[in-house]
């Protein structure tokens, strides 16, 4: 059963290390994942839709597990008639709500969610992003299509079971000159010291041209005043792309990113200012990529001195399959653990930390035939490596 909620630069070239990096080697195979819950939540066919894609996953204050996705009515493409569609779970995943639709603009495409809770207020805030469903990506990025990507804004104030119909925020999150534009996806964040505390932070990337020749970059949209209004950061180096935020025990931001740098690493930029201005970007040496999109998440903040504890998932190869996910116990210099989740084909993935202390990824596997969710402990990274 269906349930339907439908709603009516300064070019700046970039920073490496100092040293090259070498062409990324074939990643050793890690062990196996050992998961608590493994459910299908959205499949190939279901409700009608020809497929799904783009999960994010948030947990509510309540514990509230929200699942959303794209599902692609006609074909799997990144154009045409594309839903936003959610389902809820109350167990910790291991059972789903019926299929929710969220945002259905005719044959236009409403899609890239990247939720974020407001712990002081508890509204879940829903960033997104349209088009026109007739324009493809190379069409919006030449300037050449009937309109242009558009960002919008929802939020639930009842554990995500209604929700605002989006409204537009396009005039303060993207400047003019941009084409391609997308909010995360995955998740936001809600900074917790310092002195941008309480600001809800949002990573985003967009596409400029510049001399005819197409800049790829990531970027951040923030808010100070509880999701009323937002703003744009400054745009991170080139040849960066969809993103993921994190906040780091000292109270900087990382934004790891999808990397055109050719080294089938992530690229990695800083904040010391809540996310309004960022560093350089650096190459990760250990976080192999098929430049493909990834999630990053807070699990521990430090405590006593000793640096806290982040997971990172993502397909570690050069193609998209071995969904891999890492711990960092030193705020992402390092990784000290790695586990596999599926030992074939797998691409976008959404991390979260659950309230009975597990964690879970929401992620798409099969040659995009399902989204599917696990669960897992965090104590299953301590033995080995």
């Amino acid at each position: 059963m269906m349930k339907s909620l439908a709603f009516g630069l300064v070019l700046s070239l970039p920073f490496l290390s100092a040293a090259p990096l070498p062409a990324a080697a074939p990643a050793e195979t890690p062990p196996a994942l050992e998961t608590i819950t493994r459910t299908t939540v959205f499949e190939k066919g279901e409700a009608g839709y020809h497929g799904f894609r783009i999960p994010a996953l948030l947990v509510t204050p309540k514990g509230t597990l929200l699942a959303f996705a794209e599902a692609r009515k006609n074909n799997l493409g990144d154009s045409g008639d594309i839903d936003l569609v959610l389902k809820r779970s109350s167990d910790n995943g291991k059972t789903w709500s019926p299929l929710a639709v969220l945002w259905n603009d005719g044959e236009n495409t409403c899609g890239n969610p990247c939720p974020v809770v407001d712990e002081s207020t508890g509204r879940i805030w829903l960033p997104l992003t349209w088009n026109h469903g007739k324009d493809h990506e190379k069409q919006i990025k030449a300037q050449a299509g009937l309109d242009t990507r558009r960002v919008y804004m929802s939020y639930s104030d009842d554990d995500g079971q209604t929700w605002k119909p989006p409204y537009e925020v396009t005039e303060t999150t993207k400047k003019p000159e941009w084409t391609w534009y997308a909010t995360g996806p995955g998740n936001g964040i809600q900074l917790t010291q310092g002195p941008h505390k309480g600001r809800l932070v949002i990573p985003c990337d967009h596409n400029v041209t510049l001399d005819g020749k197409v800049v790829r970059r990531s970027h951040a949209i923030y808010s100070d005043d509880h999701g009323q209004t937002w703003q744009l950061s400054e745009p991170i180096g080139e040849m960066t792309n969809e993103c993921a935020v994190v906040e780091l025990g000292d109270g900087r931001l990382q934004m790891n990113m999808r990397s055109y740098h050719g080294k089938n690493r992530r690229a990695i930029a800083y904040s010391d200012d809540g996310g309004t201005t960022w560093s350089e970007v650096t190459l990760d040496p250990t976080l192999i990529e098929p430049v493909c999109q990834a999630s990053l998440i807070r699990v521990s903040f430090p405590k006593y001195g000793t640096p806290g504890q982040i997971l990172f998932s993502n397909p570690g190869s050069q193609k998209r399959e071995k969904m891999t996910v890492r711990l960092s116990k030193d705020d992402g210099q390092t990784w000290v653990a790695s586990r596999l989740v599926t030992p074939g084909s797998a691409a976008y993935s959404s991390l979260a930390l659950l309230k009975n202390g597990q964690a879970g990824l929401l992620y798409e596997r099969d040659r995009y035939q399902k989204i599917e969710f696990v669960a897992f402990d965090l104590k299953h990274f301590t033995a080995g490596r």
